[in-house]
């Protein structure tokens, strides 16, 4: 399940974009492998955050896996509603499972994302 209108990292993290925000959440693909996700460590509101950094973590039953920012720029939402409720990162990670949304500084966020079609072609291999 990878949606078309998405874009995406090599290291398994879905980008939607609206306008200059985008919402980043981690592919379906990747919590299948992570397994049954039991915390969620978010970045702060306000981080300026660079794309390819570690900016949280995800925590499963099976190991621990950081959180890379697919693009520059300024947090400006979490979802906090994953604090105790962790589990919907794994039921619906491209829906409620979001994790942050980032206000994007530079003028194209797509730059050096993958899309659909690419990051199929990684998960497949």
């Amino acid at each position: 399940m990878i949606p078309e209108d998405l874009y995406y990292t090599e290291e398994h993290e879905w980008v939607r974009i609206d306008e200059d925000v985008v919402t980043v959440g981690i592919t379906d693909y990747a919590q299948d492998q992570l397994g049954d996700i039991v915390y969620v460590e978010l970045p702060v509101v306000g981080d300026t955050v660079e794309a390819g950094t570690t900016v949280g973590e995800l925590e499963s039953t099976k190991s621990v896996s950081d959180i890379f920012c697919p693009v520059s720029g300024e947090v400006v939402a979490r979802n906090d509603g994953l604090e105790g409720g962790e589990e919907v990162v794994n039921s619906d990670p491209y829906g409620e499972g979001w994790l942050f949304r980032v206000r994007a500084s530079a003028e194209d966020p797509t730059e050096g994302l993958l899309t659909a079609e690419q990051y199929t072609s990684i998960t497949s291999a």
